[in-house]
């Protein structure tokens, strides 16, 4: 496959299955297992949720249950900065065939801020490493930890190559 195609597709995986994350430079937060999609997403309206060693768990968990294709479509909504904004994209992209084999996975959060981390995950498809070692951001809105919408928006821009007159409107003003 060439690559051109690979990250296309990985791209659209990231989209559609757990969301836009996980591709870009500035991702958000993580989620959990297989467990992540029976379980709502954590939350927490405690300073301690917000920084610390409860922070990165929570993140981690959040950003791997985003990118969960178990994990229902609203609970992706959730787990997404600003999500209902872009909740026809997540729900049109959800049926893609390689959406329901990719996978994110967490290998640091340092948080920043009360309201802000830096997330490093790769994202897998079939269990296999597709982008390694990426950057992300997460962040803390309404009491949860969740991907951010640039980094949703970053990989929306490496699935259509580049070609930011097919982005969303709220990517071309996100930060």
């Amino acid at each position: 496959m060439k690559v051109g195609r690979s990250l296309s597709q990985i791209a659209l995986a990231c989209a559609l299955g757990a969301g836009l994350a996980a591709c870009s430079s500035s991702g958000s937060p993580a989620a959990s297992s297989s467990t992540a999609s029976s379980s709502p997403p954590a939350s927490s309206a405690s300073a301690s949720a917000a920084t610390g060693g409860a922070a990165v768990q929570k993140i981690t968990a959040n950003w791997t249950a985003f990118f969960d294709a178990k994990t229902p479509t609203a609970t992706r909504i959730s787990l997404l900065q600003n999500g209902p904004t872009f909740a026809s994209i997540i729900k049109a992209q959800a049926g893609s065939g390689l959406a329901a084999t990719a996978t994110a996975k967490v290998t640091k959060v340092v948080v920043t801020s009360p309201t802000q981390a830096k997330v490093t995950y790769s994202i897998l498809v079939g269990g296999q490493p597709a982008l390694a070692g990426q950057s992300g951001v997460a962040v803390y809105e309404g009491g949860i930890w969740k991907v951010g919408v640039a980094s949703f928006c970053g990989l929306l821009n490496l699935e259509f190559a580049g070609n930011t007159s097919s982005l969303p409107a709220a990517c071309k003003t996100a930060g």
